[in-house]
Formats: structure tokens, sequence, C-alpha cells
């Protein structure tokens, strides 16, 4: 099974917007994004089935954020929308082929990308 690979992190100011896109197994039944600060437990932010039918979010970002897949390159995109200091963290993809529930059940993380939002 491919581990999925992130990319688009970096340093935005409180307010801005970024997108993290994740390429990731054609053969996923379900995708997520988590994300981890200095010294909290991972959280899932967003997940999305594989057709996109089932979604699911973290109360916190739920109006602030959006999960898409475009199944031609097997990418899964996290948009993220008037970032606070608080959405800090390292932001991991996570997939499953053993269910498309959400929340995520995983079974392939990816190595993640940092997320840091400062002025």
């Amino acid at each position: 099974q491919l581990q999925p690979v992130e990319s688009g992190g970096g340093l935005v100011q409180p307010g801005g917007s970024l997108k993290l896109s994740c390429v990731a197994s054609g053969s996923s039944l379900a995708f997520g994004w988590f994300r981890q600060a200095p010294g909290k437990e991972r959280e899932e932010v967003a997940c999305t089935s594989r057709s996109g039918a089932v979604k699911s979010f973290l109360d916190s970002v739920k109006d602030r954020v959006t999960i898409s897949r475009d199944g031609a390159t097997n990418t899964v995109h996290l948009e993220m929308n008037s970032l606070k200091p608080e959405d800090t963290g390292l932001y991991f993809c996570a997939s499953s082929t053993t269910t498309g529930r959400c929340p995520l059940r995983p079974d392939s993380w990816g190595k993640g990308t940092q997320v840091t939002v400062s002025s």
C-alpha cells in the first residue's frame, strides 16, 4: 500500500488560508487529516470517504475547512481558512483500506507537514 505523502504546509499569518495536499493509495476507502500540536494528543481534523458521500470534521474547525478528493490523481486536499494560532501543528494524512467510514480507522500514515500560524 502506498504511504500517503503530504505537501503544502508552511507559515501563514492569522486569518490566512492554506491548502494541504496528500497523494494516497488509490485503493483506500477513506482518507483523513490529523494534527498534533506540541504537548497535545493527535486529533482528527477532517475525514472523507472515497466517494465524498461521508465526511466528518473536528468541531473547532468545521466552519473553516473543507476536505476533498481528486480521484484522477488520488490526491486528498484540506483547505483551511481563517487560520488561528491554535491551528498550529504537524498535520498528517492517513488512509484506510478496510473501511470507508468516518471518523477514520487508518492503516497507513504519512510523515506529516508542519503548519504554523503566527504573525
